[in-house]
């Protein structure tokens, strides 16, 4: 392994990261709907969408600084850029495994979200030495009955198979753009920034295939015109898939890096 060993867990730290934040995303929908504060859930979600955009900023120098490295060595990083996607997957089961805790926690936190009135002071309340310690003590370990009794024929499966695309597109929207620049080293600067060129594309599909029909099987759960268990049932399918996504981002690296590459050959 020629790229610095400081360098990739730096990258592959940040990734698992920001995966964890965006599968305990999904489940904010269980807490809206159970405890009927939207806006408050969204804002407080917010606060933790930050942490995870904040942990984005570093990952694409990252990723650069790989890439710099590699071309100036004349070596080819694949290794080191699957071990990133890896950190994706990983990430995700760490996400999946926290969710029962997420969701404890972030329920307390939005009605203290109500009494405070404000995001700093609840920040600084929470970072607390006992609220801390509180924390700690309200863990939950998943159980396997936590998925007993899903309602899987009342969600449509195309969202499903839809959702591990996207995510596998995400997963290595930046990673295949810049990956692709070793290959055409004088245009790397051009390629790199291609990576919204891919992310783009999973984007549209996300807002014409998944956000609406989530949104909608939200919705009519929370006015009762569906169970609570359909939502149940969709945010653990969308998280199923969204680690399936992860896998399938290491069959999208490839491809997707000789995609943009067309482009500048």
């Amino acid at each position: 392994m020629i790229i610095g060993n400081s360098l990739l867990l730096k990258l592959i730290i940040f990734t698992i990261i920001i995966h964890i934040i965006d599968t305990l995303s999904y489940s904010v929908r269980l807490n809206s709907v159970k405890s009927g504060n939207f806006a408050l859930s969204l804002s407080l979600f917010n606060l933790v969408v930050l942490i995870s955009r904040t942990a984005n900023m570093f990952q694409s120098p990252l990723i650069g600084k790989m890439i710099d490295e590699s071309i100036s060595m004349e070596y080819d990083p694949i290794i080191e850029v699957r071990y990133v996607i890896l950190a994706a997957t990983i990430g995700t089961l760490v996400g999946i495994v926290f969710i029962p805790t997420f969701l404890k926690l972030f329920s307390k936190a939005v009605s203290k979200l109500e009494e405070t009135g404000s995001i700093p002071n609840l920040v600084v309340q929470s970072l607390s030495i006992a609220n801390i310690k509180r924390i700690a003590k309200n863990t939950v370990v998943p159980k396997k009955n936590m998925i007993n009794g899903l309602r899987y024929k009342n969600i449509p499966k195309k969202i499903l198979l839809v959702n591990a695309l996207i995510t596998g597109i995400y997963t290595i929207g930046i990673l295949s753009a810049y990956y692709a620049s070793i290959y055409v080293p004088d245009k790397r600067l051009a390629i790199s920034a291609s990576s919204g060129m891919i992310n783009g594309i999973a984007s549209i599909l996300l807002t014409i295939f998944i956000d609406p029909k989530a949104a909608i099987i939200t919705d009519e759960a929370f006015r009762g015109k569906r169970e609570y268990g359909d939502v149940k049932t969709l945010v653990i399918m969308l998280i199923g898939t969204k680690l399936l996504g992860t896998l399938l981002g290491q069959l999208l690296l490839l491809p997707s890096a000789k995609f943009i590459l067309y482009f500048y050959k």
